[in-house]
């Protein structure tokens, strides 16, 4: 008999790493799958092979957490600005499910049900109104009886608090992470206030994912670390940042650069960036390291390869990789053979090969948030007024 999983919160006190999976919104929009915009992931119903196959890959690189596909499938998501859906969110919650369980029961992996902030706070709607809209969410992670829950890509620390609060009453252990970076949630509460919040609201891990890249995410994790500590209270802690280099965002991070969503490929993480981040990662004491936006299964392999001395094992993915390149040691090129150890490429600084492109840009900050006029939420699709009106604002601005 095949013995049970050990969950997420055993894993974590005993030291083990945890490997998250990738980003999936993105890496499915560029395959043809996820309308770029609304970014709701209806494909875990309308193409449920090509999300199943998205988590045999990053299962195949190494990934410990199959994270259900459910950003952003709440239902005022769904039908938010003229979003028409042929299925309801109850469906791609279901089918969402489904998926990451068959996949997670090929491995040794976790199933973990994952919910997102929402319209409804953005357009100030009421604590019972936004917390019905999660509780809508987690009636079929119950169901579907995922191993464990995120609360994820929340820009303000209340709203995630008040997720962690109705997550917390399955029973079932609670994990939440901010889109913040060190100047705070969007509110301007520090990282390590928002992560005693947070403690305190019931998560038992606690982190940051998306909106900035490995470096700036670890730097706020432990920022969070040092607020939970200096409280006196006790939590175990993630990272899933972007595979972006963004060292040129402010407070509201890469959507706010004017290459999102489309230009972004400039910046785009190296493999050796990768165990890089690993690797900084744990030394920061952070357990459970993954990635958001932009992560590809070889993003999420390096993670693995480089910690493979303290899992104890490398990925299924590495069979036909090797370590740092062992493999272009059969390569018919003799400098390209040269190249085949780690020394190289951890010295290595990629060209982008676009003459007179700047190394950064100026982020497009407008200032809003929670409650502004042009952060409010509609079922209408968005007017050619509305749009006119944006369009010159933003030709305003440069």
């Amino acid at each position: 008999m095949t013995p049970p999983k050990k969950n997420i919160l055993e894993r974590l006190e005993a030291g083990e790493v945890v490997i998250g999976d990738g980003g999936f919104v993105f890496a499915l929009e560029k395959r043809g799958y996820v309308k770029a915009g609304p970014w709701t992931p209806e494909a875990a119903a309308e193409h449920p092979e090509a999300v199943r196959q998205l988590h045999r890959e990053f299962l195949r690189a190494g990934a410990n957490v199959m994270q259900t596909f459910t950003f952003y499938a709440s239902d005022d998501k769904l039908e938010n600005r003229g979003h028409t859906q042929r299925f309801t969110g109850q469906q791609i919650n279901e089918a969402a499910c489904d998926l990451a369980r068959e996949v997670a029961n090929e491995g040794d992996a976790l199933v973990a049900g994952g919910v997102s902030q929402t319209p409804s706070y953005l357009s100030c709607k009421s604590e019972d109104d936004v917390k019905a809209i999660f509780k809508k969410q987690i009636d079929v992670f119950v169901q579907k009886n995922v191993d464990f829950l995120i609360a994820e890509y929340f820009e303000h620390v209340e709203e995630a608090e008040w997720a962690v609060q109705v997550l917390k009453t399955t029973g079932k252990p609670v994990a939440a992470t901010l889109c913040i970076g060190p100047e705070g949630d969007l509110n301007g509460v520090s990282p390590g206030d928002c992560a005693v919040r947070l403690v305190k609201a019931g998560a038992q891990i606690v982190g940051v994912n998306c909106h900035f890249d490995p470096v700036t995410c670890v730097k706020t994790v432990k920022m969070m670390k040092e607020g939970v500590e200096k409280a006196g209270l006790k939590a175990q802690y993630m990272s899933q940042p972007l595979a972006y280099h963004t060292p040129d965002c402010n407070c509201q991070g890469f959507i706010d650069l004017p290459e999102f969503p489309f230009g972004l490929e400039p910046r785009i993480l190296t493999r050796w960036d990768m165990q890089k981040y690993a690797r900084d990662a744990y030394d920061a004491g952070i357990r459970y390291i993954g990635g958001c936006c932009g992560f590809e299964p070889y993003h999420i392999r390096a993670l693995a390869e480089e910690l493979a001395p303290e899992r104890g094992f490398l990925p299924a993915g590495s069979e036909k990789h090797g370590s740092w390149g062992s493999g272009l040691e059969m390569h018919t090129k003799p400098w390209v053979r040269a190249r085949a150890r780690r020394d190289y490429w951890e010295k290595l600084k990629p060209a982008s090969g676009r003459p007179f492109c700047p190394s950064m840009s100026t982020p497009d900050g407008w200032g809003v948030t929670k409650g502004h006029a042009d952060l409010m939420q509609q079922k209408e699709a968005t007017s050619k007024e509305q749009l006119e009106a944006l369009f010159d604002k933003a030709n305003k601005a440069h």
